[in-house]
């Protein structure tokens, strides 16, 4: 597991009313990394935030942890 989807699921985790239903895949291709967050479809709002606001700092977050691994990442945010 790389350190961005660590740092993805351990946020979705800790924001969402339903823990258990948060799933973070990880799939690379071209020298980036993709990261598919899954959720609740209740809790998804609270990831994205007021403007994407949440959704946003998530996405700086994992580029920071992926920038220790030397690689880039792309945070998408999918409903189950």
């Amino acid at each position: 597991m790389s350190r961005a989807r660590a740092v993805v699921e351990a946020i979705a985790k800790a924001l969402a009313d339903k823990p258990d239903a948060v799933s973070v895949t990880e799939r690379e291709g071209r020298g980036q990394t993709w990261l598919d967050l899954t959720m609740a479809p209740g809790d998804m709002g609270r990831v994205i935030g007021r403007q994407g606001r949440t959704a946003q700092a998530v996405r700086t977050l994992a580029n920071l942890a992926a920038e220790m691994d030397g690689t880039k990442v792309s945070v998408d945010f999918r409903d189950q």
